[in-house]
């Protein structure tokens, strides 16, 4: 995996563990929610977001349950749990740190 890749990949856990913290949400919502909230300068499709929940779960970070919604329909809904704040915690910090530093570069830059 590239670099790209990875930040891509980083951003993204970074996001949803950060939209679960205000509480439980479904997949469709959380990428409707990183699109208005990003002003639509960020969109990720559904499916991309799926590989990106089960790694996490897997890594014990969110947890999920299936909800009825109407007569046939379920949701999964995925909940934030303690380690998936604490690796929020690391992501953000990772994140200010690179921010800074692509700032200071490009502060310093003739562009």
């Amino acid at each position: 995996m590239g670099l790209r890749d990875s930040f891509k990949k980083g951003s993204l856990e970074m996001l949803i563990l950060a939209l679960l913290k205000s509480g439980d949400k479904y997949g469709y919502e959380i990428s409707q929610l990183i699109g208005s909230r990003g002003s639509n300068a960020l969109s990720v499709p559904e499916g991309s977001l799926y590989p990106v929940f089960y790694q996490l779960e897997k890594e014990e970070c969110i947890s999920s349950q299936k909800k009825l919604v109407g007569e046939r329909r379920t949701r999964v809904y995925y909940h934030l749990e303690p380690l998936g704040e604490t690796k929020l915690k690391t992501l953000v910090e990772e994140y200010r740190i690179v921010h800074n530093a692509i700032e200071n570069i490009l502060s310093d830059s003739t562009l």
